[in-house]
């Protein structure tokens, strides 16, 4: 069965779906995307990826192409349509088409364009092991609380991860991690204390991770954020990252150094399962 995608108001077997070749998600990256995840056929977090994207459209002066709940009703038939009970769906929107031109055309059209992905989440097996990182210099722009479709050095930083023969890269400003390639960055201190990077320009505003620390708190874990070096995690207990399609993923090895015993940690493994028990509790 051919996917189904939707493109600006249609529903298209994959093989018919087009953009135009001045669209400026094309020819600027001028654009922005959400992906949400699916369990058990639902949406996890939809709320949450709703209210990004609608900060991330007001932050590049971008109108929305449709209203929040006719956006809710397009990812529910997507994902009937596919039939997917357990992967991603994928929104982009972009300013739309027109001449091209540095400067924003006058009335613009957004472009709006979801896709589905069949993909094992819960399960997956690299979670009981752990994931292998490397450090990088973060080279991307500076409003990375923007969810941009500009995604090009990300790109190259799994590349680099890859050649290394790991998993991920986590990137590294004026001395302290930012976060990964497509993900946020954790440590856990030997004290027991769950450290991230304080929100700011710096890094994306992860939904998972807002959703992650409220439970670990709601846990009686002690949380800070705020900034840490790469010394700092390759002296920590645990390390794990926080993304919508990884939900809670150990961090087991940073730049060749074993992180704690090796393992994932009981941190980690714990944020997973009360993420994966409450999300679902709440998905649409």
């Amino acid at each position: 069965m051919s996917r189904i995608v939707y493109v600006n108001g249609d529903y298209l077997p994959e093989e018919d779906a087009k953009i135009s070749v001045f669209d400026r998600g094309f020819l600027f990256a001028d654009g922005v995307y959400e992906v949400t995840s699916v369990l058990g056929g639902k949406l996890i977090d939809f709320e949450g990826h709703a209210k990004r994207l609608e900060r991330s459209l007001s932050e590049l002066d971008m109108s929305a192409p449709v209203t929040m709940d006719a956006l809710l009703e397009i990812h529910r038939e997507l994902v009937a349509r596919n039939e997917v009970h357990e992967g991603l769906v994928y929104l982009q929107v972009t300013r739309g088409a027109a001449d091209r031109d540095f400067a924003y055309p006058a009335e613009p059209k957004p472009s709006l364009v979801l896709f589905t992905q069949t993909k094992t989440l819960a399960d997956t097996p690299v979670a009981k092991t752990g994931i292998k990182v490397i450090s990088i210099e973060d080279q991307r722009w500076g409003r990375r609380d923007i969810k941009t479709v500009q995604l090009l050095y990300p790109s190259m930083g799994k590349m680099m991860a890859k050649a290394a023969g790991v998993d991920d890269a986590w990137m590294v400003e004026d001395g302290s991690v930012t976060e990964g390639t497509s993900n946020n960055a954790y440590i856990v201190t030997k004290a027991g204390t769950i450290v991230t990077r304080h929100l700011g320009n710096e890094i994306l505003h992860g939904i998972t991770r807002a959703a992650v620390l409220r439970f670990a708190r709601e846990a009686q874990m002690t949380v800070e954020e705020r900034s840490f070096t790469i010394e700092e995690a390759k002296d920590a207990a645990e390390a794990f990252i926080t993304s919508a399609s990884t939900f809670v993923m150990p961090v087991v090895e940073l730049d060749g150094a074993q992180i704690g015993d090796g393992t994932p940690g009981p941190v980690a493994t714990r944020l997973r399962e009360i993420y994966l028990e409450e999300s679902l509790k709440k998905a649409v």
